[in-house]
């Protein structure tokens, strides 16, 4: 289950159980309790981003306003529970649906701000 706020917040939570109801139940709050945020530029993200999960891979791309999400199953659904509008997106290498769910995440965290990088490289002493 993944859950989000549509506002750069995101979970996933796996809920394991004999009926189907009480799997998501369980799946549902596993995954607002593990809520992480995502860095976001307006409607779109901040820069090009591929994540990697098992044999999947997602290429995560920004789009201009009126895009849309051209995104299609699993990684759909992780996109717009987080709350992004525009965006592209590749998917490269296993088709498993989980392993797709895993790599938007892994990109989704792998996300930096502008301001975040600026630090990072006054800290470093690498300017550009």
């Amino acid at each position: 289950m993944v859950a989000g706020d549509g506002k750069g917040r995101i979970g996933l939570g796996f809920g394991k159980a004999k009926e189907v109801p009480d799997a998501i139940k369980k799946g549902t709050e596993r995954a607002h309790r593990k809520l992480r945020m995502v860095q976001l530029r307006g409607t779109t993200i901040p820069h090009e981003v591929m994540g990697q999960s098992d044999g999947g891979m997602v290429l995560l791309r920004p789009a201009s306003p009126g895009t849309g999400v051209i995104a299609g199953g699993g990684v759909r659904a992780v996109l717009e529970a987080v709350g992004v509008k525009d965006v592209l997106t590749k998917s490269l290498g296993s088709n498993n649906p989980m392993a797709m769910v895993n790599a938007t995440l892994d990109g989704l965290f792998k996300l930096r701000s502008a301001s975040q990088i600026q630090q990072v490289r006054a800290r470093t002493g690498t300017t550009n």
